[in-house]
């Protein structure tokens, strides 16, 4: 599927916003307005658009202003720039680049000129968005850092598998890891480091190498030892690594046992477990967040599953995403989903085109879910 980049154009005088929005529009991008910096800043946030074009003479809130509030953010700080001016001065050019803009456009340049600047910007920062991909991605297999399995592991008795989509295509916090024990035993995980590509992926790599030591360690003499002692485990091991005690993560263990049928969870700082049967419900882990008491203990929750019965464990990418209104896709939306999965649908791939549906494509963070079921 062909992305459609998306425009945030920033202009006060009404004849120029339709007939720039017209011409913008027909080449195939989504685009947005806003009268001045003020609502431009507030629309940006939400709309998260791949360039800005902007008057600099508005009210309220000028050219300048808006592009020094949007470099003072960290997430808006990036996006491509165009300064959209009936001036051509040398003095309001400079003042203009010394804003690191990309480039200006001239009200009276017509509008193949226009939309062939706004392409070739888009252009750009796509190749270097790609070549940056692929050196990280490079990196990273060399280290053997893949902190997201690229199979989904074979259990007897269920189908376990997983979505993962990091932010921008960019790997970041979240990680995920299924650890056989033996074979009636295996363990999932889920995490979420706090923030977004390089440095959160860092941490990732991190966490996921505490969380497997943890499972070799507890296991090697108890092959049904519980989520809450590997967390417990990990959270004692984090305590002491200064490295990456302050840095916030949320954590899902579950382990799954193919004889009993007997699934076991427990959390640290996490979003709910959510489990579907012939209803869908969530359980609360509760537990603290690794790394804040050395100490701390965590709660083991039982279920016993029946053929066709499944769990989810998500990040706060999918509830956290938002469509083009502002609305999150939230997390009774998410669980409402999993409520209407047909019986012969496969539901991973249900759920993402529900979400896809609702949020345009559009992603705020990494997005992670498992599915554990019966068959």
């Amino acid at each position: 599927m062909t992305k459609t980049y998306k425009v945030l154009l920033v202009e006060d005088e009404p004849g120029m916003q339709k007939l720039f929005e017209y011409n913008i529009s027909k080449a195939g991008y989504l685009c947005k307005l806003a009268s001045n910096g003020k609502e431009g800043l507030e629309l940006a946030k939400t709309f998260m658009p791949d360039i800005i074009v902007s008057d600099i003479m508005m009210p309220e809130m000028d050219g300048y202003q808006f592009r020094k509030a949007l470099m003072n953010d960290p997430v808006l700080k990036g996006i491509p720039f165009l300064f959209l001016t009936a001036k051509g001065e040398e003095d309001d050019i400079v003042k203009g680049y010394d804003l690191d803009i990309n480039d200006y456009i001239i009200k009276t340049a017509s509008p193949k000129i226009i939309l062939t600047k706004i392409a070739s910007i888009i252009k750009n920062k796509e190749k270097e968005r790609k070549e940056a991909l692929h050196e990280v991605q490079s990196a990273a297999g060399k280290m053997g850092a893949s902190v997201v399995p690229s199979e989904f592991p074979h259990f007897l008795g269920y189908e376990i598998k997983h979505w993962h989509q990091p932010f921008q295509e960019i790997p970041g916090g979240d990680f995920i890891d299924y650890i056989k024990i033996d074979d009636s035993n295996l363990i999932v995980v889920l995490g979420d480091v706090m923030g977004k590509k390089w440095g959160a992926w860092y941490f990732a790599v991190a966490y996921a190498g505490y969380v497997r030591s943890a499972v070799r360690f507890v296991t090697q003499n108890n092959s049904s030892a519980t989520p809450a002692e590997i967390l417990a485990k990990v959270n004692e091991s984090v305590y002491h690594d200064e490295r990456i005690s302050d840095v916030f993560i949320t954590l899902s263990i579950v382990s799954v046992n193919n004889i009993e049928d007997i699934i076991r969870y427990s959390g640290a700082g996490d979003l709910p477990l959510i489990f579907k049967g012939k209803n869908v419900s969530s359980i609360n882990s509760g537990g603290l967040l690794l790394g804040f008491d050395e100490n701390a203990e965590y709660e083991n929750f039982e279920l016993k599953l029946s053929p066709g019965n499944g769990l989810y464990l998500t990040t706060d990418g999918i509830p956290d995403s938002r469509n083009a209104e502002g609305e999150s896709f939230g997390l009774e939306r998410l669980k409402e989903t999993l409520l209407n999965i047909p019986p012969d649908a496969d539901g991973i791939d249900y759920v993402k085109e529900k979400f896809k549906d609702f949020t345009g494509g559009r992603t705020d963070d990494d997005i992670s879910l498992i599915m554990v079921k019966m068959l």
